[in-house]
């Protein structure tokens, strides 16, 4: 897997995270398997850039194939579930960003 030069699994996660369309295609898969097309179309995304997505994903033990579609492995799961602490921090971010913005307009 392609990732940070200095052997760091973390850095070797957040480049692949990093990449365009990873985190949607996470996204998009989190209420459960989607075939290929009805994933393209979620995630308004060209063919070949979803193929090298899944390939990547599915290389990294995010995503797996099944009978039903693309689906996120455990380990997707897992990743996903850690996001919640991200968001809840992302709404008190936007938050206070907007309360600054409102108060610098006064």
């Amino acid at each position: 897997m392609r990732g940070s030069s200095s052997g760091r699994p973390i850095m070797a996660l957040l480049d692949l995270l990093g990449r365009r369309w990873a985190l949607r295609v996470i996204w998009e898969l989190r209420d459960g398997p989607q075939v290929f097309r009805a994933l393209q179309a979620r995630c308004g995304i060209s063919p070949s850039v979803l193929n090298t997505r899944l390939a990547e994903l599915r290389e990294a033990l995010i995503v797996e194939a099944g009978e039903e579609g693309y689906r996120l492995s455990e380990r997707g799961i897992e990743l996903l579930q850690l996001f919640d602490p991200v968001s809840r921090w992302a709404a008190g971010w936007a938050a206070a960003l907007s309360k600054d913005q409102h108060r610098r307009r006064d």
